[in-house]
C-alpha cells in the first residue's frame, strides 16, 4: 500500500497522529506518572529505607530463635483491646519482627490505616508503633498506589496504566523506521540543533526502557484493578481462583486457643503433603519458607483459625507467596488449604505479579534495574518537555529562532 492511501505504518498521518498521540498523552500524563513511578521506584527498597531511618530495626539480636507465641503474648499485653486478628510478618534476620492489626478504633476514619507495630526478634520488647501513612514509607505507598484518595484511586492509577502503556506504543509506532533503515533509526546523528539531540536523547532512552516500562505498566495494572484483571483472564483461560473466606464459628466455646507451635505443625504438614500430591514435590526435597502468620479473630463472633502464609518452590514472591493454609485455633485440624499454583495458567500470572512488579521474582538485581527504570521515567519526561518547549517558542517567535541559529 503506498503512502499516499494513508494507511501503513509509514505513511504520514498514522505517523503524525501517533506523534501528536504521544505528545499530548505525556503533557497531560507525564507529572503524574514521573510522581507514581518514581514513589515506585524508591517503594522496591520500602522495607529497607524504613529500617534507615529507624535505627532500632536494624539491629540484629544475638539470639536465633523466635517464639511466636511470645510475640503474640506481648502484643496482647501492649494493646489488650486489639482482640481482632494479628498479622505477623516472618523474617530469618534476627532483627526486629513486624505485625499488623488491620481494624484499630484510632484510625478507623482513614480508611487503609492498619496499626503497624515491631517487637524484638525474641518477641518480648515492643520497639516501635505506627500507622500505616503516618510514616514516610506507607505515605509513599499509599502515593504509588492510590495518588492518596483511596480505593477511588487505585481505580485512577489503573486507567492511567492503561493511558501510559498507549503513550508507550504511539511512541514506538512514530519511530519506527522504514525497511533497510533500523541502523539509522537507532543511532545518535550529527546535529546542530537542541531539538534534534533532545529527541535522540528520548528516542534511545525509550527504546531501552520500552520492554521494562511495559511490565511494570502492566504488572501494575493488573494489581490495581483485580476485577477487571480476573475478568479477562477468565475470559482467554480459565476462571481465576481465590482462597475461601470461612466463617468458623464458636459462639459459646469458652476452650484456650492451641499455641501457634501446634498449628504451625499442623500446618507444615499439611501443606508438604499437600504439595506432594497435587504439586509432585518430593517431601524431603520440599522446602517451605514461612512468610506470614495471622492469629485468631478473639472477639467471639467468627474465624477462629490461625492462617499461615508460604512460598513454596513454585513461587517467585518471598514477602507476599501464594500458599495459604487455615487451622482450627481450638482443634489444631487443618481446614483449608489454597495454593494458587494448582489452578492453571490464569492463576499462575496472578501470581507472578506482585513479585514482577516490585522486582523481587530476579532478587537483587531486578530490584535494582526497577530502580533505574523507575527514574529514567523522569528524564523522558524531561527530555520530552524540553523538547516540546524549545519547538513551541520558536512557533511563536520565527523571528528570534532564526536570529539564534544564524
Amino acid at each position: 500500500m503506498s503512502p499516499a492511501t494513508g494507511y501503513t505504518l509509514h505513511s504520514i498521518p498514522i505517523r503524525k497522529y501517533a506523534r501528536r498521540l504521544h505528545l499530548w498523552l505525556g503533557l497531560s500524563l507525564g507529572l503524574l506518572l514521573v510522581v507514581i513511578c518514581l514513589s515506585g521506584a524508591a517503594l522496591v527498597f520500602y522495607v529497607e529505607i524504613d529500617a534507615w531511618l529507624h535505627p532500632v530495626l536494624e539491629r540484629k539480636q544475638a539470639t536465633t530463635d523466635t517464639t511466636w507465641d511470645n510475640t503474640l503474648a506481648t502484643l496482647n499485653t501492649a494493646y489488650p483491646d486489639k482482640n481482632g486478628a494479628w498479622r505477623i510478618e516472618v523474617n530469618d534476620s534476627n532483627r526486629p519482627i513486624s505485625a499488623r492489626y488491620y481494624t484499630p478504633s484510632e484510625t478507623r476514619n482513614e480508611g487503609f490505616a492498619p496499626l503497624m507495630v515491631w517487637v524484638s526478634h525474641d518477641g518480648n520488647t515492643v520497639l516501635r508503633q505506627g500507622y500505616w501513612g503516618h510514616y514516610l514509607v506507607t505515605w509513599l505507598y499509599d502515593l504509588h498506589y492510590t495518588l492518596l484518595f483511596g480505593e477511588t484511586g487505585t481505580v485512577l492509577i489503573g486507567y492511567m496504566g492503561l493511558a501510559a502503556l498507549i503513550m508507550l506504543l504511539s511512541g514506538l509506532v512514530a519511530w519506527w523506521p522504514k525497511q533497510g533503515q533500523w541502523g539509522k533509526s537507532i543511532k545518535f546523528k550529527a546535529r546542530n540543533s537542541a531539538v534534534g539531540r533532545l529527541y535522540d536523547w528520548h528516542k534511545v532512552l525509550g527504546l531501552i526502557s520500552f520492554i521494562p516500562l511495559s511490565v511494570l505498566i502492566i504488572t501494575g495494572v493488573m494489581l490495581a484493578l483485580p476485577k477487571e484483571t480476573n475478568f479477562m483472564l477468565s475470559q482467554l483461560l480459565e476462571p481465576v481462583q481465590s482462597a475461601k473466606k470461612l466463617v468458623l464459628e464458636h459462639p459459646n466455646s469458652t476452650d484456650k486457643n492451641i499455641s501457634i507451635e501446634q498449628a504451625l505443625l499442623a500446618a507444615r504438614s499439611a501443606v508438604t503433603f499437600h504439595l506432594s500430591t497435587y504439586q509432585g514435590f518430593n517431601n524431603q526435597q520440599t522446602k517451605l519458607g514461612l512468610a506470614w502468620i495471622q492469629t485468631p479473630d478473639n472477639t467471639g463472633l467468627s474465624s477462629r483459625y490461625f492462617t499461615f502464609r508460604f512460598q513454596t518452590p513454585s513461587d517467585p514472591s518471598t514477602r507476599f507467596p501464594n500458599t495459604f493454609v487455615k487451622v482450627d485455633a481450638q482443634s489444631a485440624a487443618v481446614i483449608d488449604i489454597f495454593s494458587t499454583w494448582d489452578y492453571g495458567t490464569a492463576n499462575i500470572i496472578k501470581g507472578w505479579l506482585h513479585a514482577l512488579h516490585d522486582g523481587s521474582a530476579g532478587g537483587i538485581v531486578l530490584r535494582v534495574f526497577w530502580l533505574l527504570i523507575g527514574s529514567a521515567v523522569l528524564l523522558l519526561f524531561l527530555l520530552g518537555f524540553m523538547r516540546w518547549r524549545i519547538r513551541t517558542n520558536r512557533k511563536l517567535n520565527p523571528t528570534q529562532s532564526k536570529l539564534t541559529n544564524s
